[in-house]
């Protein structure tokens, strides 16, 4: 099984570029498991949604504390049941919080939750995300310039094993950017079984 994680700030282009990787693969006739989240089709994901849309302290806790509980559902649901699993917004939700917590909170997903070589971090400038940030109809916590500076500081300091993107190009540039990467892996997958790799062997 692939296991392909998309993160990165908001405004980056994730569900985008994850839509363009699920098409990869339906085109060659694999299946494909989509997870973008915070997602609706559950009471978590619900509720990490209405967190993030209000204001305060409380709604912070909540709102991470229901994020990392929709992330682990959708692992344990759909986790082996498709030739492809693509998950958007997975790891890097810690970055929201204070930087030693943070770290700690990282170190500890990324060992009890699967991880593999096919981790794309999707980077963006904060002025190019506010941007896009402001065409949409909803406006979250954390979107504005200075915390949108913040995280990507620190989410840039957690991704170091990551594949980081510059999404500030043209999607095509992106996604062809993607796209090799996909390639290189793909191919030396074919001579393993799994796309996962165990990060308790790796720390």
């Amino acid at each position: 099984m692939r296991f392909i994680i998309i993160d990165g700030l908001d405004g980056a282009g994730k569900d985008t570029h994850a839509n363009l990787v699920r098409d990869r693969y339906l085109k060659r006739g694999g299946s494909v498991v989509l997870r973008s989240h915070p997602e609706n089709d559950n009471t978590f994901g619900i509720k990490a949604k209405n967190s993030l849309l209000g204001e305060g302290k409380l709604n912070y806790i909540k709102a991470s504390i229901y994020y990392a509980f929709d992330v682990i559902r959708s692992v344990r649901k759909y986790h082996g049941k498709s030739d492809t699993l693509i998950v958007v917004r997975y790891l890097m939700g810690v970055a929201y919080l204070p930087l030693p917590l943070a770290k700690l909170f990282y170190k500890f997903f990324s060992t009890v939750l699967p991880t593999s070589e096919y981790m794309f971090f999707l980077d963006v400038e904060p002025e190019e995300s506010l941007k896009r940030l402001s065409k949409r109809n909803e406006t979250e916590m954390f979107e504005n310039l200075d915390d949108l500076v913040k995280v990507r500081e620190k989410a840039l300091k957690l991704a170091n094993n990551w594949n980081i993107i510059n999404t500030c190009q043209p999607i095509k540039d992106v996604q062809k950017q993607i796209e090799k990467i996909l390639d290189t892996l793909d191919n030396g997958k074919d001579k393993n079984t799994s796309g996962f790799i165990s990060n308790q062997n790796q720390n």
